[in-house]
């Protein structure tokens, strides 16, 4: 079984998903389709008992894929982590060299990676470029629109861990 790295709270948010869909949508859908069969018992005609079953399926098919991820996850505790070198879980201050604009990314594991959110997957291309290195560096990363360039402007780490390192 192949382990992957997750924050705690990508871990949380994976497990809060699981136990919505477990107590919540998996006894509404059952519902849905008894009201279904209540209503037209030829169900090869049922349209209403067709589609609950498709979303019923959808969300065992999620509820198995939750499980597994969970299962397979190695929780990091990024608060516990420091330093100048970029690793999971740091927070990066890149720099596009031929544009200027500023990003913000946050290195985490595969299955909480939401770009728009600033979360990048440990396994994504810029992420790989990225791992290893230290304030000051420019790494190129390889794009579907061609190669791009990066200076890391800082390195930065959970908040809460940025107050207790700092404490005598």
């Amino acid at each position: 079984m192949n382990k992957f790295p997750m924050t705690a709270a990508g871990h949380a948010a994976l497990e809060d998903e699981l136990k919505q869909r477990i107590r919540v949508e998996r006894s509404r859908l059952v519902q849905r389709i008894q009201e279904a069969i209540a209503d037209d018992s030829n169900l090869a005609e049922n349209s209403e008992y067709q589609a609950a079953k498709a979303e019923q399926e959808i969300n065992e098919a999620r509820i198995a894929e939750l499980e597994d991820k969970l299962a397979r996850a190695e929780v990091i505790d990024v608060s516990k982590l420091f330093g100048d070198t970029v690793k999971f879980g740091a927070a990066v201050t890149l720099i596009d060299e031929d544009t200027g604009e500023k990003k913000v990314l946050q290195i985490v594991g595969e299955p909480e990676a939401d770009v728009k959110k600033g979360k990048i997957s440990v396994t994504s291309p810029i992420a790989r470029a990225l791992i290893g290195k230290t304030k000051g560096a420019t790494v190129e990363v390889e794009a579907p629109g061609g190669a791009k360039a990066y200076k890391i402007r800082q390195v930065g780490w959970p908040e809460d861990h940025q107050r207790n390192r700092e404490r005598p």
